[in-house]
């Protein structure tokens, strides 16, 4: 009998919370099949049998568990179950039954008829998925279920809410005066932690400014093609910002350090992490070294790290050692708001929605597409002066993109590495 301990996910994590069993007691596991989902205080990670064999569950979902606990045993002597042809012999005796059926009955009739052949367990949502239907209104009969025996996991709905629904397919809110507890996640918990140490222990400011984004938006329709031909990456705004933000990092480099004890720690490389949204809430994955970086090397990095937070296969170095943040509210349509500092940085960008309004350009008022920059900083170790300056150099270099970069024949070209 082999037990299974909770594996540490990395330094300075002691404990983890079981999200969701992907498997049932008694289930049979194969060797690095993927049996639960664990939550730490930073990231979600995947949780792989280390034998093949008969499992026992030793620990509940939403149990907080040791690293090093035991959470199930494999009884590695018993033998794989031989149950693998009768699913392909249900398959192919369904559609011959069918076909009889539809001669003496409607399609309506069918279905009863081959759910009563299936599993118990089709259709059934685990505690995870059950949880995301319920909070998004969907009902089961609208997902289809690809776990075992043909049960509903979480990424079955994330996957349905993605494609999209029928206006019947989820029902209004209202009419009740329910009230249904919901635990936090270990991570939501941690994040909760950590934003109100940031408003008690620091003192944050913020402060605004504006960017026309013409000139980006103009340079990316003109070698948006080739861009992606030639790096075969899309070319987004997130590089041009962060590449802006490691030039003005540069530049004043209090923005990009951080307070330890009495000392202020400074450093001389930009690890600028980038917030994402998935399904377990809001990650900041980092970029590491994004001062030495190209666009298309930048746009590369956050496309990998977004796809693994999205999947729930980032892990905590992935997201831990940022020097500086940045946030893009305006992809939800956020006109202006004042992040938090995400500790221990010092410092913190806040993107917002691009929206087109009349200014004022060599006295004439034309229509442009602006958009309002947040500069969030702890004033204890970034004074008013050195905050307006970064955000005005990053202001400069994103409506004169050939700022970002020194010299060359064609400078646009050499920016886009073309």
């Amino acid at each position: 009998m082999l037990e299974m301990k909770v594996p540490s996910p990395g330094e300075s994590i002691s404990e983890v919370e079981i999200a969701e069993w992907l498997v049932a007691d008694g289930d049979y596991v194969e060797k690095d099949q993927t049996i639960a989902e664990v939550d730490s205080d930073k990231a979600t990670l995947e949780l792989p049998a280390e034998a093949a064999g008969i499992i026992t569950l030793k620990a509940e979902e939403g149990d907080t568990v040791n690293v090093g606990q035991v959470v199930c045993l494999i009884d590695t002597s018993a033998e794989a179950p031989e149950k693998k042809e009768a699913p392909k012999e249900e398959k192919k005796e369904a559609p011959a039954k069918e076909v009889k059926e539809e001669k003496k009955e409607t399609k309506k009739e069918e279905a009863p008829a081959t759910e009563s052949k299936d599993s118990y367990a089709k259709g059934t949502a685990s505690p995870a998925a059950s949880k995301i239907m319920k909070e998004n209104n969907v009902s089961s009969n609208k997902v289809s279920g690809t776990g075992k025996d043909g049960r509903i996991t979480k990424q079955d709905v994330v996957d349905a809410m993605a494609a999209g629904f029928n206006a019947e397919s989820t029902s209004g809110w209202g009419g009740t005066r329910d009230k249904t507890p919901k635990k936090m996640s270990m991570l939501r918990r941690k994040v909760a932690e950590r934003l109100v140490a940031v408003k008690s222990e620091t003192a944050m400011l913020t402060t605004f400014n504006e960017v026309d984004m013409k000139p980006i938006m103009d340079l990316r329709t003109k070698y948006k093609k080739a861009f992606a031909d030639h790096h075969e990456v899309n070319l987004g705004f997130m590089s041009f910002f962060t590449k802006a933000v490691t030039e003005a990092l540069n530049l004043f480099p209090s923005v990009n350090a951080q307070i330890d004890g009495k000392e202020m720690i400074m450093h001389d490389y930009a690890d600028i992490g980038i917030a994402v949204s998935s399904p377990k809430g809001l990650m900041v994955p980092v970029v590491r070294n994004a001062e030495q970086m190209t666009l298309a090397e930048i746009e590369a990095e956050i496309k990998r790290l977004a796809i693994k937070a999205r999947d729930g296969k980032i892990t905590p170095d992935e997201m831990t050692g940022g020097t500086f943040t940045i946030t893009n509210g305006g992809v939800f349509g956020s006109m202006m708001s004042t992040p938090i500092i995400n500790p221990p940085q010092s410092a913190i960008l806040g993107m917002h929605n691009i929206v087109e309004r009349p200014v004022a350009i060599d006295g004439k008022v034309e229509i442009r597409p602006m958009m309002y920059l947040a500069l969030s900083y702890d004033h204890r170790i970034i004074d008013g002066k050195e905050s307006v300056s970064f955000l005005v150099k990053v202001k400069e270099m994103l409506e004169n993109p050939e700022r970002m970069i020194f010299g060359g024949k064609d400078p646009i070209q050499v920016l886009l590495g073309l």
